[in-house]
């Protein structure tokens, strides 16, 4: 008698998109997302701290690394989400976050990823959805570092902690709200 395993297909995908605490917030609510983690890429130090990040000195941004089942959930559908839950048109800022560190970026495990992410980028350029020109980023993961226990799962250890009331919780309700179909049980 033999036993089958069932085998999780997964791929990763890595997104900037300003304070990873609220990327990580939204990313976790999605069906078919199995893991998120909070981190820095993109830049010229191994293994930064947070300290040293925020002072935008060593070129990384703030990201989140999310492991997904692209059975469940494609790459195109996350990338739609990322557009949607922050400003992209922004260099260097989301909302009172700026610096390096809070850019628009995206980067990509695969040429795939990179495809899509410029097809999507031309395409909201294209259809004028936004105002000013898009300044995302889109750039081939070297390493991905990731942040402190501190920083993981944030939002849903801190949910009364000032900034979780005032930034992250309203713009977590915005995305349920217009993706209410694509959220996790």
């Amino acid at each position: 008698m033999t036993t089958q395993e069932s085998v999780s297909v997964t791929s990763k995908a890595t997104f900037g998109g300003g304070c990873f605490w609220c990327m990580e917030a939204i990313f976790s609510d999605i069906h078919g997302v199995e893991r998120v983690t909070s981190g820095f890429a993109g830049g010229h130090l191994s293994n930064p701290t947070y300290e040293q990040v925020i002072t935008g000195s060593t070129g990384h941004a703030e990201v989140v690394q999310v492991v997904f089942n692209p059975e469940v959930i494609s790459y195109l559908k996350l990338l739609e989400v990322f557009f949607s839950v922050h400003d992209p048109t922004t260099l260097n800022r989301q909302g009172n976050d700026t610096g390096t560190q809070y850019r628009s970026a995206i980067f990509f495990h695969n040429e795939e990823q990179k495809d899509l992410a410029n097809k999507v980028i031309n395409r909201l350029s294209q259809d004028g959805i936004y105002d000013d020109p898009i300044v995302t980023e889109v750039t081939q993961l070297e390493t991905f570092f990731p942040a402190s226990d501190y920083h993981q799962n944030y939002f849903e250890r801190n949910p009364n902690q000032g900034y979780c009331q005032m930034v992250i919780r309203p713009k977590v309700e915005k995305f349920r709200k217009a993706f209410d179909s694509l959220l996790a049980d």
